[in-house]
């Protein structure tokens, strides 16, 4: 057997939600069950000669902050070294905040600092199978990161890991999933869950999957009493065991915990180091009656299964309604309709006709997704206005499209105006995206400035079961216009605090930091709309309860009540950033850039470089969080057919200015300096294989990155010039990938999107972003509120000096990039100032040189001709500019090798 494939001992951890623990079958081990020593009494647990020693899961939960260790050793028992690997699942919602590995008497320690250092520290020469340690989507909800390592015989290697969430309350319950699969029997196998809960818990319970009741009964121990709960599993090997003379283990399946709170008192206001949390849940409420409009899309995109499913899901929540509700059902196509067009009763009879009219509605046309909502909209407006005893309702607008609007107003920004306008802060819209060809992002935006929220509705066996899961959480209003006050003088950087409705069975969550000896003036008052009456309350700090908990739980509840501070701060900060723009969008990114790097924190802005542990190439791996709003493999997306560009159209690049900066030949980097009327040229000399970063907008996620290729049956002995071979252009807020090679261009190529040929002629259009193919000849990337970009074609022929063809790369309009775009040309697209001195013949008598003082570097410089093709591909025309030799060296930031990336993406 090979020994680089060695045992990859997997374990997945998704906690809160899921955790997957699991030992990865090997080449030799196809079933990943380990062998049995027939000569010896003891069972043989090692799998090609490696055994998972130890795996352990600690998880403490103090005040819904809750704190997760993961331990797993594992030793390579053979005489020969063996790879093995560690694959990590966590929730989306979750930070890491620490990974160490011991291997060897080493010890390798994570560390966390901003997206762009981490990532120029990880300089990857070549696209060669998983790059190591990097963090990708997986699934509904999870994240994964995987790193693999060699350990040398007869040696161990420990790997531990820390990641930290806000446990969210979702009917009546907080929960702890534990996803259990080590296919391997465990030495020393654990799951400790500690919950600290102030004020008391009042519900704790542990079921196992795959244990029967009695089985359960004797192995999974679990107890609360006043603050403190805990629940263990800690089975020995024969306990693992599948069946008394198996090898193979029965830890296979879904180790899920649950618990809640005491709500007998109403204030839950916890104070420590200068920071506080308040918890607001109040039970013993009316359920206030609810004015609910339902949005459906019937767009011909929702046939078959989708339809099916969501007509399931309707008339289950029909049948769930109160007598004291009103409602009424909006569909949108091509055209909108509604079944009353204005909220009627839920009468039994109205429920009975409602669900009739569920039954036999048929899709039609395409998607006037503007239409439906505004229409939606109106109904609840005008019943709030026309009938009183309505207007003391908790209204609701819930909609589901699953598909981009395409009829009707199909501006995204033009109908998200039109929804803030309509609905003006009186009610909360939640949106739901059936599918993987809806623009979430959009849904998302749109939700957050109508104080709702949106959910991706999964196509799967279980999508009704989703929709009805979405509207339990939503169905039982019991307070309207949330308000939690505190004084002004006495806190600061306070997270949400209004909500527009509380729910039964949730829970409002509010942190903030306390002024300095402002504690005894601190408190928080509650101001809500509740059924027939106002609520009012006032909370108060108990220092004397203070001071036992923390005698109690010491500086670990100071440490959590902080951290959870930090955690609310920068998800908050992330998700505004999405809808905010300028500098407010800059601040926003600014602020939870600092605050992750303060509270080390791996978020969408930061990445976890891990010291010491290196590639084949000398490379450390990078654990870095992926989009938020990416899918993994399951996302794919719409796109019009392939079209005609019109003649003249914007698209055209003979219209453009006369600006040249791009990258084209041998790579030969080309930078206009139009405050100068001058340009700029270096070369990147690189082997084949090599990606470099073109352009990186760290604020939109924005990225172009190109391979280089080699010229290839060059004469043997002469120098083997590269070229970009393909270039990787994505917009991650939109979902959007482009791969553009000389033989074909590939959208979303991850997901199985459509490939397109040179000979097409096409014009395609996917959320912001606009891309013409003009046939043999480029194509033209436009981003909204972005930058216009070219890629030119090089073919070539019969006697070139270039023996394969190759690509060509421009910026055409980069006026509206972020003031931080970066990447060997995205650094250029804002003024760079030199001075250019004592011109003099160079040693080649027919160029001249000269001195240019640049970036407080003095360097010396060639005037020459380069070839600019980004409006003659066959011919090009030529430039005249200064080439700054060795790489760009004072001229680029950094040094060239500071842009080579480890994927084309």
């Amino acid at each position: 057997m090979d020994g680089a494939m060695g045992l990859r001992a997997l374990l997945c951890v998704y906690l809160a939600s899921l955790l997957v623990l699991q030992g990865m079958p090997t080449q030799g081990s196809p079933t990943g069950r380990p062998k049995v020593n027939k000569k010896r009494q003891t069972l043989d647990t090692a799998v090609d000669g490696v055994t998972i020693r130890s795996l352990k899961v600690n998880c403490k939960v103090t005040s819904r902050f809750a704190h997760y260790v993961i331990t797993s050793q594992v030793v390579n028992n053979a005489d020969e070294a063996k790879e093995i690997s560690f694959d990590v699942e966590i929730p989306k919602t979750a930070f890491i905040s620490d990974f160490a590995i011991t291997a060897d008497g080493s010890a390798f320690i994570g560390d966390i600092k901003d997206k762009v250092t981490a990532w120029k520290q990880y300089r990857k020469a070549a696209i060669s199978g998983e790059n190591a340690g990097l963090v990708r989507a997986s699934g509904r909800t999870m994240e994964q990161f995987t790193i693999h390592l060699t350990i040398g015989p007869r040696s161990k290697a420990t790997f531990r890991l820390t990641y930290e969430e806000v446990l969210k309350r979702r009917l009546m319950q907080y929960d702890i999933v534990i996803k259990v699969k080590p296919k391997q029997l465990v030495h020393h196998f654990e799951i400790d869950v500690d919950i600290f809960e102030p004020q008391g818990i009042s519900k704790l319970d542990a079921h196992a999957s795959f244990l029967s009741n009695d089985l359960a009964s004797q192995l999974v121990k679990k107890s609360f009493s006043g603050k403190q709960g805990r629940v263990l599993f800690h089975p020995t090997v024969s306990q693992q065991q599948s069946c008394p003379t198996c090898s193979t283990s029965l830890l296979n399946g879904d180790f899920k915990v649950t618990y809640d709170v005491n709500r007998d008192q109403l204030c839950d206001l916890l104070v420590a180091n200068n920071h506080f949390a308040h918890f607001f849940a109040p039970q013993n409420l009316t359920n206030m009656n609810k004015n609910v409009v339902f949005v459906i899309d019937i767009s011909t995109s929702m046939e078959g299964q989708k339809v099916k499913q969501t007509k399931e899901a309707l008339l289950k929540i029909l049948g769930d309604m109160r007598p004291g509700d009103y409602f009424d059902l909006v569909l949108f196509g091509s055209e909108v309709q509604s079944w009353k067009g204005s909220l009627v009763q839920a009468s039994p009879a109205n429920l009975r006709a409602a669900q009739d009219f569920v039954k036999h509605f048929f899709l039609a046309g395409a998607t006037n997704l503007n239409g439906g909502l505004l229409r939606g909209i109106e109904i609840l407006n005008q019943a709030q206005k026309n009938l009183p005893k309505l207007s003391n309702h908790a209204s609701v607008l819930i909609m589901l499209t699953d598909g981009e609007p395409t009829e009707g107003v199909t501006d995204r920004s033009q109908i998200l105006k039109n929804v803030r306008n309509a609905i003006r802060g009186k009610f909360p819209l939640y949106n739901l995206g059936f599918g993987d060809n809806v623009d979430f992002n959009f849904l998302d935006v749109m939700s957050m400035e109508n104080n709702g929220r949106a959910q991706r509705i999964y196509e799967d066996h279980d999508a009704a079961q989703q929709l009805q899961g979405f509207y339990d959480q939503v169905a039982n209003p019991l307070l309207v216009d949330v308000e939690l006050l505190y004084p002004q003088d006495t806190i600061s950087d306070l997270t949400q605090h209004r909500h527009k409705q509380y729910y039964e069975g949730s829970e409002i969550m509010v942190a903030g930091r306390i002024a300095d000896h402002k504690l005894s003036s601190f408190k928080a008052d509650v101001l809500a709309h509740g059924e027939g009456q106002e609520f009012k309350m006032t909370c108060l700090v108990d220092e004397e309860k203070m001071k036992n908990l923390l005698r109690e739980r010491g500086h670990m509840l100071e440490n959590h009540i902080e951290r959870l501070w930090a955690y609310l701060t920068i998800q908050e900060l992330l998700a505004k950033r999405t809808k905010l723009e300028g500098k407010e969008k800059a601040d926003a990114a600014a602020k939870a850039l600092q605050m992750s790097l303060a509270y080390q924190f791996v978020t969408p802005l930061t990445s976890m470089t891990i010291r010491g542990v290196a590639d084949e190439d000398g490379l450390e791996p990078v654990v870095d969080k992926p989009p938020e709003e990416m899918v993994g493999h399951r996302k794919t997306f719409k796109l019009p057919a392939s079209q005609p560009s019109p003649t003249g159209s914007s698209a055209d690049i003979q219209q453009l200015p006369n600006q040249v900066t791009g990258v084209d030949t041998d790579p030969h980097f080309l930078i206009h300096v139009p405050q100068k009327e001058d340009t700029l040229c270096f070369n990147i000399n690189e082997e084949p294989g090599v990606i470099l970063s073109l352009v990186q907008d760290p604020d939109t996620g924005f990225s172009v990155n190109g391979q280089l290729i080699g010229n290839r049956a060059g004469s043997p002995g002469q120098h083997q010039g590269t070229y970009f071979g393909r270039l990787g252009i994505v917009n991650p807020t939109t979902g959007f990938q482009l791969e553009v090679t000389p033989h074909n261009i590939t959208l979303n190529p991850g997901s199985g999107g459509p490939v397109f040929s040179w000979k097409d002629q096409a014009s395609l259009r996917q959320h912001e972003v606009v891309v013409t193919i003009n046939r043999k000849r480029n194509l033209v990337v436009a981003v909204e509120d972005g930058g216009t970009f070219e890629v030119v074609l090089h073919r070539v022929w019969k006697g070139s000096a270039v023996h394969q063809d190759f690509l060509g790369f421009y910026v055409l309009d980069s006026h509206r990039m972020s003031a931080r775009t970066h990447g060997l040309l995205g650094q250029f697209f804002h003024p760079i100032d030199y001075t250019v001195s004592d011109p003099h013949p160079g040693s080649d008598p027919t160029k001249t040189d000269a001195t240019m003082l640049v970036k407080s570097h003095q360097l010396t410089v060639t005037r020459g001709l380069q070839k600019d093709y980004s409006k003659n591909p066959r011919h090009g025309a030529e430039v005249t500019c200064w080439f700054v030799h060795n790489n760009g060296a004072g001229l680029i930031d950094g040094v060239y090798t500071d842009y080579i990336v480890p994927d084309i993406f």
